[in-house]
C-alpha cells in the first residue's frame, strides 16, 4: 500500500472500537432487502456455483446470504470486532465460507489469501464504498477489475445521500456510473433500489460486468 492510501485508511482500530461501542449504524441484522430481493428473485441476478467476495462485510449478513444461495462466499474486513461478530452468527470457516481479516488495498494480503486477479466471479458491494474515504473509490473500482474473471459482476448498493462528511460518505450516482464505465464495467442494471429500510430511499442499485465472455462452468467452479 502506497503512503497517500495509508493516510486515507482509517486503522482498524477505529472500527474495532465503533463494533464494540455499537456505533455502527449501518448494521441492519439482516442482508439488505434491495440485495437480498435482487439476488433471489431478479431474473438478471447472478447464479451460482462461484467465488464472491463482500468487502468491508461487517457482521457477515451478505455472506451468509450468499452461501445460502449456493456461492463460496468470502467476508472481508478490516475489523477483527467485526469480523468476531460474524463468526459469532453465521459460524466459523469452512469449504463454502472464508472470513478475512485484511485491508482490501493491500495487493500482497489479498494474494496471499488465494484473491489473485481473476480469482472471483463476483464482488458483492454495501457500505464499503461509503466508508472509505472517496479518495479511494477509483482505487476501490479498480481493486475490483483486477479481482474478477472476464465476465464476472459486481453487485453494489450504493448509498448516495447528499449529507456533508462521513463515514459514510455521500456518491452522486452519476458520478459513480462514471467510474465505472471509466474503468471498462458493463452496467447491465444501473437504478434507484427497490426495497430500501426507512432513511435509506436514495440508494441505488447496480450490477456491472467485466467485458469477455462469461465463464464456463468449470471456470465458474474453479474460481
Amino acid at each position: 500500500m502506497s503512503p497517500s492510501k495509508q493516510a486515507l485508511s482509517p486503522d482498524a482500530s477505529h472500527w474495532d472500537q465503533r463494533y464494540q461501542e455499537g456505533a455502527d449504524g449501518w448494521e441492519l441484522g439482516q442482508p439488505a432487502p434491495p440485495l437480498s430481493l435482487f439476488l433471489r428473485h431478479h431474473p438478471l441476478a447472478p447464479q451460482s456455483p462461484g467465488r464472491v467476495l463482500v468487502p468491508g462485510c461487517g457482521r457477515g449478513h451478505e455472506v451468509a446470504l450468499l452461501e445460502d444461495l449456493g456461492f463460496r462466499a468470502i467476508g472481508l474486513d478490516f475489523s477483527g470486532e467485526a469480523l468476531r461478530e460474524a463468526r459469532r452468527l453465521h459460524g466459523e470457516a469452512r469449504d463454502t465460507l472464508q472470513w478475512l481479516q485484511a485491508d482490501l488495498f493491500d495487493r500482497q494480503a489479498l494474494e496471499a489469501a488465494g484473491l489473485t486477479p481473476g480469482s472471483l466471479s463476483g464482488i458483492v458491494e454495501h457500505t464499503c464504498f461509503c466508508a472509505i474515504d472517496p479518495g479511494l473509490r477509483e482505487d476501490y473500482i479498480a481493486t475490483a477489475c483486477r479481482l474478477l474473471t472476464p465476465g464476472g459482476w459486481l453487485l453494489g448498493l450504493f448509498w448516495c445521500h447528499r449529507q456533508p462528511g462521513g463515514p459514510p460518505w455521500g456518491s452522486d450516482p452519476e458520478l459513480v456510473e462514471a467510474q465505472l464505465r471509466q474503468a471498462g464495467l458493463v452496467p447491465e442494471i444501473w437504478e434507484p433500489a427497490t426495497g430500501s429500510v426507512d432513511k435509506r430511499n436514495d440508494e441505488w442499485l447496480g450490477l456491472w460486468r467485466q467485458p469477455g465472455p462469461p465463464p464456463s462452468p468449470v471456470e465458474i467452479e474453479s474460481c
